[in-house]
């Protein structure tokens, strides 16, 4: 394979050369970093991800290649979209050589395939430890030809990833609507096994004209600030009593719905190994985390009280009303990839739905 060198240039100024091993193009996006050791295709098609340069700190990608595209019924069996959403990716060292009983072709195949740039030879450990030290910045992959620098926290992302149409998945006891800012396919997973059906509807889409069980707002990209209409629709639904679920970018948009405000992150929160402790416990988990938004807990109403919060810098981690069956958490209890320590979040969601009836 012939080597085609490769920029990323931050915004900054600050240029790392490597080598080109995706599509042969060039992007423009924020530059955030992942520590996770595995995990990539699942990473790499997470919604929440649109309009991002991905760095992996992790030194080896690509050595278990790509599963391939099957459907589970009407959902992606090994991804978490239907399409890779990140804008860009950088690695210390890609392997060209894979081995996985599951896997069905090389990252870098895959990469050109869904026409996404890559680059490796870079030293990840000292651009993590500059977006560290600086906060997230733009950032661009040159190879071919120089393009103009995109800010993706003044695009509606959301917009882009949602659904276009409502769509129905399972025939379980309880109807579940759910709002798609940009959902993982897993979650949907995790809530059909848990004999449901569900109204998965767009993210602007009026869900209060919807007959449900329960309400879900999903994960998503950007800043929450920009779903408006969601946020319109949440402050009508919170008025009535049926239980609510919210995960990442669900939770901000819930405590935006009641009043309180939300905040970019220096550099946020990507990972497999988030602590975050139950309030009130001890009780400390293991989550998976994609979000660059918090919730600024100073502003929740008497109404509202923290559920979770990170170990490491003590960001708000979840709500919870403290009368209505309303709760969300800010990691992925879903995991996919990661660890699913707090699956059981699923499990009382549905308890609440059982009570509520």
């Amino acid at each position: 394979m012939k080597r085609v060198k490769a920029k990323l240039i931050l915004k900054d100024g600050s240029e790392y050369v490597g080598y080109s091993f995706g599509y042969h193009g060039s992007s423009s996006g924020e530059v955030v970093f992942n520590t996770a050791m595995n995990g990539y295709p699942e990473s790499l098609t997470d919604p929440s991800y649109r309009g991002q340069i991905l760095v992996a700190t992790y030194p080896l990608i690509g050595n278990y290649g790509v599963p391939n595209k099957i459907s589970d019924g009407n959902i992606i069996k090994y991804w978490e979209s239907d399409r890779i959403q990140i804008s860009g990716l950088v690695v210390t060292e890609y392997s060209e050589t894979y081995s996985h009983w599951n896997a069905n072709k090389s990252l870098s195949e895959w990469l050109i395939e869904h026409k996404v740039p890559a680059i490796s030879g870079i030293d990840t450990r000292a651009l993590t430890k500059k977006i560290r030290e600086h906060g997230c910045m733009l950032g661009k992959i040159v190879i071919d030809n120089d393009v103009e620098w995109i800010d993706p926290n003044k695009q509606n992302l959301v917009e882009q990833v949602s659904i276009k149409q409502k769509t129905i998945y399972g025939s379980g006891k309880y109807k579940i609507a759910l709002v798609d800012c940009g959902v993982k396919n897993n979650i949907l997973r995790c809530l059909l096994n848990r004999d449901t059906t569900i109204i998965r509807v767009p993210y602007d889409y009026d869900f209060t004209t919807e007959k449900y069980d329960g309400l879900f707002i999903s994960n998503g990209p950007g800043d929450p600030k920009m779903n408006t209409k969601t946020i319109e629709h949440l402050e009508k639904a919170m008025q009535q009593n049926i239980p609510i679920m919210g995960i990442c970018l669900g939770n901000q948009l819930l405590a935006l719905a009641a009043g309180a405000n939300t905040y970019k992150l220096p550099y946020g929160h990507r990972s497999h190994n988030q602590p975050v402790i139950l309030k009130g416990t001890n009780r400390c988990y293991i989550t998976s985390q994609n979000h660059g938004f918090a919730v600024d807990t100073s502003t929740l109403s008497d109404n509202w009280e923290i559920l979770f919060e990170n170990a490491n810098d003590g960001t708000c981690e979840g709500i919870k009303h403290k009368t209505k069956p309303v709760f969300a958490v800010q990691f992925h209890p879903e995991a996919s990839g990661g660890p699913n320590d707090t699956e059981f979040l699923f499990d009382n969601f549905v308890k609440m739905i059982e009570t509520s009836k």
